[in-house]
């Protein structure tokens, strides 16, 4: 591909009145050198224009797999290229790795590996912070629109780390590049009381024309599983090839799409809780859920962000309860009930350490050896036995039941 298709960009063609002809409305073109393509995108319509982008830039462009290739010499459009059609296709959800990797390819196109250096990853950080997320749409909520925060341009930044490391593993680049990224954030703790999920599932049940059903549903299985937003959207109530299931007849939830390979997301099989799965069996003894965890209208729903935000909305609730709130509120609960440690991190496919370290302190029991030496008492031995956050060592038993669980894993 010539550097001019590299260098393909959207435009807007303005709206026009031509005298004796009808007006003109204004289109998305893409510009490449002395090309004019047309998208037949209207000016409200961004996001598919630059969909059409990206696929006239994939049918044009063919980057190099040369091996051992001089870094001086290759393109970081070439690494991000590569990335996206070998390894991001096989992500959990490879839409939105595709629109980080086509942010990070605006800014990184002039650039090279070596050019990949600390003051150039800070420099992106803070290109990137304050944008405004396509998501947001200010004009139709009245609301304050999102933006990018120093987390979001993090995360976009361990794409292109990924991207590097697997150009060099593929041996395509003979020298070791570094990519450098701000600092991580606190880990999140936000979690729900007992009363404030009722209020969430009350309000997404009461949602006008029952279009808050499904996420009631959805809410329900989050809280009593802990599950990621993508196994409870994806999970079939039949075996299917590329999603996860859950057998009602044995009561166990296969987390990991059938088919599909172990990831840095663990997805544990786990055992349901008796309620949730009477649940599961009512709704789909009412046609409710006939193929899938959670339908809406007899379809499976993929995303339910945009209802869950309303939700939380129509609740009272800050806005920073997300889907993913409730897996922390389900950990929380857990810790606050005395569940052991690590029973409850391989039930929750995460580890001891994290779990230990954000939720950990809820536990009825954590550090209470230390507070009574301190205060000049001896912790009573039924006491100090009973939970798994003050041992300093797993036993053998809870070793065996970690072994167990990930045997079953799918």
């Amino acid at each position: 591909m010539s550097r001019q298709a590299k260098g393909a960009r959207l435009y807007l063609e303005p709206e026009r009145k031509e005298k004796g002809k009808l007006r003109k409305r204004a289109v998305w073109y893409i510009r490449d050198g002395a090309s004019k393509i047309s998208t037949s995108c209207a000016r409200g319509d961004r996001a598919n224009a630059e969909r059409e982008l990206a696929k006239y830039i994939a049918s044009k462009y063919q980057p190099s797999k040369q091996r051992d290739r001089d870094p001086v010499e290759t393109l970081v459009l070439d690494v991000l290229h590569l990335y996206l059609s070998e390894v991001a296709t096989k992500h959990a959800r490879p839409e939105e790795t595709k629109q980080r990797i086509l942010k990070l390819a605006e800014f990184w196109e002039p650039f090279v590996l070596t050019d990949i250096i600390g003051q150039r990853c800070r420099d992106y950080v803070k290109w990137r912070v304050g944008q405004q997320w396509k998501s947001s749409k200010p004009d139709k909520t009245n609301r304050p629109p999102r933006t990018v925060t120093e987390a979001s341009a993090r995360r976009e930044l361990e794409d292109l780390r990924a991207a590097v490391r697997h150009h060099i593993k593929e041996g395509r680049c003979s020298q070791i590049i570094s990519v450098v990224l701000p600092q991580k954030s606190p880990p999140r703790a936000d979690w729900l009381t007992r009363s404030e999920a009722a209020r969430l599932i009350w309000a997404a049940w009461r949602a006008k024309d029952g279009r808050g059903k499904h996420i009631a549903r959805f809410s329900i299985a989050g809280l009593y599983t802990g599950s990621r937003h993508a196994a409870i959207c994806g999970a079939a109530l039949h075996p299917a090839i590329g999603r996860g299931y859950v057998d009602l007849e044995r009561g166990v939830f296969y987390r990991r799409a059938k088919g599909s390979p172990e990831t840095k997301k663990r997805q544990p099989t786990v055992r349901l809780d008796g309620r949730l799965l009477a649940h599961l069996r009512r709704w789909q003894r009412l046609g409710i859920s006939l193929h899938s965890v959670i339908e809406w209208n007899g379809k499976p729903v993929r995303s339910v962000r945009k209802g869950f935000t309303s939700a939380v909305r129509a609740a009272g609730l800050d806005a920073s309860v997300t889907p993913h709130t409730l897996r922390h509120t389900a950990a929380t609960w857990a810790m606050q009930n005395g569940a052991d440690l690590w029973e409850t991190a391989g039930y929750l496919g995460m580890t001891v350490e994290t779990l230990e370290t954000v939720h950990g302190h809820h536990h009825p029991d954590y550090q209470a050896g230390a507070a009574a030496a301190i205060a000049g008492r001896k912790l009573g031995r039924q006491n100090g036995d009973r939970l798994g956050v003050n041992k300093p060592e797993r036993t053998q038993a809870n070793a065996t039941k970690i072994a167990v669980n990930s045997r079953m894993a799918q």
